[in-house]
């Protein structure tokens, strides 16, 4: 038989530092993964709350939510995991159920490229 602890507020053993529950589940990642390019298509290392990619042409993809966000206003953050420092990252909530990323490199080109992609809030 499965437990709840219902609490709304968590504190350390000193009583010093305390955080509201919701505040942490508001707080916390809704989907991050790194991609991998390797052979042309991405895939996760890694992931979290990633159903599937959809490659949509050279520099960028779709990744579909394994559990859709309540709405699109969230905070989507990445960075170029790759070896080429002239690659720039965007990444955006593109709908409830999917994000989009977008790799460009010095001269505005889509370009495929390792990286990572964070969605936070919901």
């Amino acid at each position: 038989m499965a437990s709840i602890l219902r609490v709304n507020t968590l504190t350390d053993a000193s009583s010093n530092n305390s955080i509201a529950t919701s505040f942490i589940a508001q707080g916390t990642a809704k989907v991050w993964c790194p991609l991998v390019y390797s052979s042309g298509t991405p895939t996760a290392a890694d992931s979290l709350n990633v159903a599937s990619f959809t490659d949509s042409q050279t520099g960028d993809a779709y990744i579909n939510y394994t559990s859709s966000t309540a709405s699109t206003n969230c905070s989507c953050g990445g960075s170029n995991t790759s070896t080429s420092s002239d690659l720039g990252v965007f990444n955006k909530a593109d709908t409830t159920a999917r994000g989009r990323t977008t790799t460009r490199n010095n001269s505005n080109s889509l370009a495929d490229s390792d990286r990572n992609f964070q969605l936070h809030g919901d």
